[in-house]
């Protein structure tokens, strides 16, 4: 372990030793507590710790996958990712070389934020083993913005630089964004599935425009305010509307059903004190989400 790497943290799941399962870990958690351009209320990089404490009280066995998860998917807890305090493109790059690294061992990648800005380089990693994955945006944001607040690298731009890379994407869940965002969306032909149409209408009316935008192998980025903030309060940029738990996970079980999910991240937890619910909700949807790549689809296992 570097200086670009420091290990404070629990582990996910918080297992025994005498119940972790043989063998070497197919997935690897990499917590990454940075929150440098959030523009409105920072704590998000309290987020990857509060995960891993409630996902220690997390059931192991998932009743409607029916197996236990962390069977079919052994998960080993990286060092989190320290932050380059020299900005926000030295720590994107040291999020991307780390991030690789643990790619290049062959496990099954899983990034906790912090702000959102870290998914470009998590993907580029991911990217760098599987050249043609498209993703899968969930989130209040469309964060297409060229620069916000005089970087490239903030956290309102990560999906443009995604964009800018040549991966295809498809939103879910947007409810906010500028007029010139808009009209990105529209020339560069975004599938964009906004909110009031991803909450009120059934998945099947619209959920076949989101796979046909996406390629064979995908990654999933997460930010948590594409919930409701009636049960994800605990975001940096919460907005009015949004994903329900269960609707939330029908969009990812019908995307792991027919795609191949390859990784993804869950990030923008800024943790609230006297409030565990949303770190609750947030650890359960990482666990959720393992299972889905895991069980579903395309190349699913069962033990």
């Amino acid at each position: 372990m570097t200086d670009e790497r420091y290990a404070p943290y629990q582990e996910f799941l918080g297992l025994p030793d005498e119940l972790k399962p043989p063998g070497e870990p197919r997935v690897a958690i990499l917590p990454i507590p940075y929150d440098l351009t959030t523009s409105y209320q920072p704590g998000a990089r309290r987020g990857p710790l509060a995960i891993l404490e409630a996902s220690t009280h997390l059931e192991t066995y998932d009743d409607e996958l029916d197996v236990e998860t962390f069977e079919v998917a052994p998960i080993v807890t990286e060092p989190a990712v320290v932050p380059d305090t020299s900005g926000p493109e030295a720590t994107m790059a040291r999020i991307e070389r780390v991030a690789r690294a643990v790619v290049d061992e062959g496990r099954f990648l899983v990034g906790l934020g912090g702000e959102h800005s870290v998914s470009a380089p998590l993907i580029r990693a991911v990217r760098s083993r599987h050249p043609r994955l498209g993703v899968l945006q969930l989130d209040a944001h469309a964060d297409l913005r060229d620069s916000f607040e005089g970087s490239p690298a903030n956290h309102a731009c990560v999906m443009h630089r995604v964009l800018d890379d040549g991966v295809p994407i498809a939103q879910v869940g947007i409810r906010s964004l500028t007029a010139e965002e808009r009209a990105l969306v529209r020339d560069r032909k975004v599938c964009t599935v906004f909110a009031p149409e991803a909450v009120n209408e059934p998945v099947d009316r619209w959920i076949g425009r989101v796979l046909d935008a996406l390629p064979e192998e995908v990654y999933v980025t997460v930010d948590l305010d594409a919930f409701d903030p009636a049960i994800m309060p605990a975001t940096g940029t919460p907005e009015p509307g949004g994903l329900s738990w269960y609707r939330a996970l029908d969009v990812l079980r019908e995307v792991a059903r027919v795609k191949r999910i390859i990784g993804f991240d869950v990030v923008e937890l800024a943790p609230m004190p006297g409030n565990v619910a949303p770190d609750f909700l947030a650890a359960k949807l990482v666990y959720k989400l393992l299972g889905y790549a895991f069980l579903l689809g395309p190349g699913a296992e069962r033990t």
